[in-house]
């Protein structure tokens, strides 16, 4: 009896132990996190801050280790929404572009021109019903949405000449993301879009294979330091890549309430501060077009009439996107990106092209 008594007595304790703890015997010692680029950009120190501060406030309970440079997809980034559907991977820093094929509402954010260039349209669509009907469907599909993040308007940049208007870019071979809208959007152009991964894109713009490609300047151009490979750069803000810190439900079901509630507000808070650090020197302010420059880019910032003639050519492909969207959801974000340059009407850049 004693004998039991004791063993009942270390067991007992063990269990206190646990409970005190927080601890889950469902928790995993390492959960996967998903992230496309490497380290050093932004989007890559938003998965690190939002590991370590989960990290610390569950007392190392929560160990999200993050898996940098696409290390947890296989073949192409675009499948990454379906590993953490599936819960092969835990946790995700993803972008909108990436996941839009499994997710068609997503590609509201590629639609050309829509946003005009304005961070404050888009905040008001990400923080509106828009943004929370975005959420929900993704909820529907098995990954739980926590944050939005920001990998910034997409500029492009090519080894061949200086685009100002739609037919500089005929017969260019641009790297682009594998969604449709995209190579939609280059065809119509007269481009010849490529749909390869990051790393192949790399390799192949340093063999001269592909001449050109899109991407923020603050999150991928300076980072990689694009002007190694190519000499021209054209700002023109034509869509822009949100990101969002997400968790597989499969993963987010074996968290109790207490950790759901502090994963969620560690989320919101290295969503934003990711989004404050990508947006550091924005996409044709006079920052990043220095050290463009200072690096040996010829800049070239499209004017309002320069513009003019990119959005006649792909409207088009705006119009046929549309309804694959869904026509609801594209008319509400209008009107939200509407009634935000009623208030404060976007300010045409100044900045002059030397």
């Amino acid at each position: 009896m004693k004998g039991r008594l004791i063993g009942f007595l270390i067991v007992l304790s063990y269990v206190l132990g646990l409970a005190a703890t927080g601890f889950s015997a469902n928790y995993k010692p390492e959960y996967k996190m998903s992230i496309v680029v490497g380290p050093t950009t932004s989007w890559g120190m938003g998965g690190a801050k939002f590991s370590e501060l989960v990290k610390e406030r569950t007392n190392g309970r929560i160990n999200i280790k993050v898996y940098y440079s696409g290390q947890l997809y296989a073949g192409k980034q675009t499948n990454e929404f379906l590993l953490l559907k599936q819960g092969v991977a835990d946790f995700a820093l993803g972008s909108t572009i990436n996941w839009s094929p499994a997710v068609r509402e997503l590609n509201l954010f590629a639609l050309p021109f829509f946003f005009n260039g304005s961070y404050k349209a888009l905040d008001a669509v990400e923080s509106g019903d828009v943004g929370k009907r975005i959420f929900k469907i993704l909820d529907e599909k098995g990954v739980v949405a926590m944050g939005w993040g920001e990998n910034g308007f997409r500029e492009i940049t090519n080894s061949k000449r200086s685009i100002k208007k739609p037919t500089d870019l005929n017969g260019l071979k641009i790297r682009v993301v594998g969604s449709p809208i995209f190579i939609d959007i280059f065809k119509s152009l007269g481009a010849n879009p490529i749909s390869m991964n990051w790393g192949e894109a790399l390799s192949a713009f340093q063999a001269g294979t592909v001449d050109g490609q899109e991407n923020p300047v603050t999150g991928i151009i300076i980072p990689y330091k694009l002007w190694q490979v190519h000499k021209y750069c054209t700002f023109w803000n034509y869509v822009i890549d949100p990101l969002i810190l997400a968790v597989s439900k499969e993963t987010w079901n074996t968290f109790d309430a207490k950790d759901r509630a502090i994963i969620r507000k560690a989320a919101l808070e290295a969503a934003d501060w990711q989004k404050k650090a990508a947006r550091e020197g924005l996409a044709g302010s006079s920052d990043s077009l220095n050290i463009l420059k200072k690096n040996g880019m010829d800049v070239y910032v499209l004017t309002a009439e320069d513009m003019k003639a990119f959005k006649d050519k792909v409207k088009p492909v705006y119009d046929r996107w549309v309804p694959e969207i869904g026509a609801d959801l594209v008319k509400a974000a209008e009107t939200t990106v509407q009634s935000i340059e009623k208030k404060a009407p976007a300010k045409r850049r100044s900045l002059r092209n030397k």
